[in-house]
């Protein structure tokens, strides 16, 4: 009997070639590099991740009762080995240290570092002689130091809590801590310790943020010594509109008693309360994995619009003691190497925004828009804040442009009568504030490529033209909650044409074989 025909290769290269351009879509903007403006807590528990989802800098924490439990003579690389340090650097990866903690041995009955009052030169100032050594041996690959975290948690039962002392006792702090780094390392930049804001708020307190400036500006050497802090700092969660209001209402603080400083966002993220890996009982606010993949766009773009000079995740990967200290988890990878849906959204939306200049929150109403400006081209970024999908309407600037979803898919785009249509699909508002969806619907960005003179993000591009429903039958969902993004009706239609064709080659393949072989079996009879 001879052998059996061989498949036809044809079809498979028709295959192949209808297939590629379609997986292809969503890895455009895989080869660039990563922006040093956006980066991730803690890139060294999971290095890989990081290079994968494009962090430029990571903030490692280094815990002086961990680092020297029993003495000053002993020194542990408690939660950055050196091993872990080298691999950052070969990445690329600025790492920013946070000085925190005090051993049992230092502390004084307050839980304060014995001898926080004395001159840093004295050798009964402890935490002096911790930052002095920590300063020196890093002298070079760290030279970012964040002084503490949140200070603002003021409840002692809460495990957010770090601060025993007051705000003269942290200005007293801050004073030791620059005026050491600098002396061990003149390329050594301060940060403030992160504000919570919230914490305040919630609790109808004076804000501490500017009661703490008060208190620095009013140490009598604070002017000559830079105010002993180089760069501001925020922690802000959960709702993106309030990530650029927040900034904004900080930098304000600062002007009014005539300081000038950068602001950084250390941490933000919107941890959901429904991925079924982590079961959440005590739920801070109402948050599915969907609506966290479109917070992450939403929240890194409002971030860059407001002025911050850099931005991070908290946090990478969920390791074993998260669950302690949150009743959420925060990393965008689990604790078993899988990554949630924001995971990928926030790598699309650093590798989007990589070459943005100026960034504008253009339109917020019931449609947001954020406008970039980046060398020969502007990107919007759009997302609807009501839970019914829409259709927004916006000026073209040029003769094409490229739509692309949060999952990184792109669909080209041409103007009809001087506009381009754009679905905006619902938030899943599972949580309000005000009229609007705490966290919007999928953001879209519409990218074109402009000439020289062309409006940009500046103030005269113009705004959204018409925002309206979209038809029921057009309402197509980009996501669902287990993050797995769904494509345009095109996609999938061209792919079930594919399998279609597919079929029926196989069918007819099968037919024509099994023809042959009752012919050849009626032969031999």
């Amino acid at each position: 009997m001879p052998e059996p025909a061989r498949r036809p290769a044809w079809w498979l290269a028709l295959l192949i070639a209808a297939l590629v351009p379609l997986l292809m879509a969503g890895a455009t903007h895989a080869a660039q590099g990563a922006d040093p403006r956006f980066g991730v807590v803690e890139a060294h528990d999971a290095p890989e991740d990081a290079a994968e989802l494009g962090a430029g800098w990571s903030r490692a924490r280094f815990h002086w009762g961990l680092i020297q439990p029993d003495g000053p003579d002993q020194w542990i690389d408690a939660e950055l080995t050196e091993a872990q340090l080298a691999g950052e650097q070969r990445a690329g990866r600025e790492v920013v240290g946070l000085l925190i903690g005090v051993p049992e041995w230092a502390a004084d009955d307050s839980g304060l570092p014995r001898g926080l009052d004395l001159p840093p030169e004295d050798d009964g100032n402890l935490w002096a002689n911790f930052v002095r050594e920590v300063v020196s041996r890093y002298a070079g690959r760290i030279d970012h130091w964040i002084v503490w975290n949140e200070p603002d948690v003021w409840d002692p039962t809460h495990p957010a809590f770090t601060w025993p002392g007051t705000l003269e006792d942290y200005v007293q702090l801050l004073k030791t801590t620059y005026l050491v780094a600098r002396e061990t390392n003149p390329d050594a930049v301060i940060h403030l310790a992160a504000m919570s804001h919230w914490w305040d708020v919630e609790h109808g307190r004076d804000l501490t943020f500017p009661a703490l400036l008060d208190a620095i500006v009013a140490e009598p050497e604070a002017a000559e010594h830079n105010y002993y802090y180089d760069v501001a700092t925020l922690n802000l969660y959960f709702n993106p509109a309030t990530v650029y209001e927040v900034l904004e209402m900080y930098q304000g603080f600062q002007s009014e008693r005539g300081l000038d400083k950068p602001f950084w966002l250390v941490e933000t993220n919107a941890a959901p309360s429904s991925d079924p890996a982590w079961p959440v009982s005590d739920i801070t606010f109402r948050v599915s994995l969907l609506e966290q993949a479109a917070y992450m766009p939403q929240a890194l773009a409002l971030a860059l619009a407001a002025g911050a000079e850099r931005v991070a995740i908290y946090k990478l990967v969920d390791t074993p003691g998260d669950i302690t200290a949150n009743p959420e988890p925060f990393g965008l990878v689990r604790e078993d190497g899988s990554h949630r849906p924001a995971f990928t959204t926030a790598r699309v939306a650093m590798r989007a925004l990589a070459d943005a200049g100026v960034v504008t929150w253009s339109e917020r109403g019931e449609v947001s828009q954020v406008v970039t400006g980046g060398p020969g081209k502007v990107t919007r970024i759009l997302w609807n804040r009501v839970p019914e999908a829409q259709i927004a309407r916006i000026p073209a600037l040029a003769s094409s442009a490229v739509m692309m979803d949060m999952w990184g898919n792109e669909t080209p785009l041409v103007p009809e009568n001087g506009e381009y249509t754009v679905p905006l699909y619902a938030g899943e508002c599972q949580e309000t504030v005000g009229d609007y969806c705490m966290i919007g619907g999928p953001p879209v960005y519409v990218i074109e490529r402009v000439g020289e003179g062309a409006a940009g993000p500046d103030g005269d591009l113009p705004g959204i033209v018409s925002v309206e429903p979209l038809p029921s039958n057009e309402n197509v969902l980009v996501a669902s909650d287990n993050g797995v993004g769904r494509r345009s009706p095109a996609w999938w239609l061209g792919l079930i044409a594919i399998v279609i064709v597919v079929a029926i080659f196989e069918f007819r393949f099968r037919r024509r074989l099994l023809r042959r072989l009752r012919e050849e079996r009626d032969g031999d009879r």
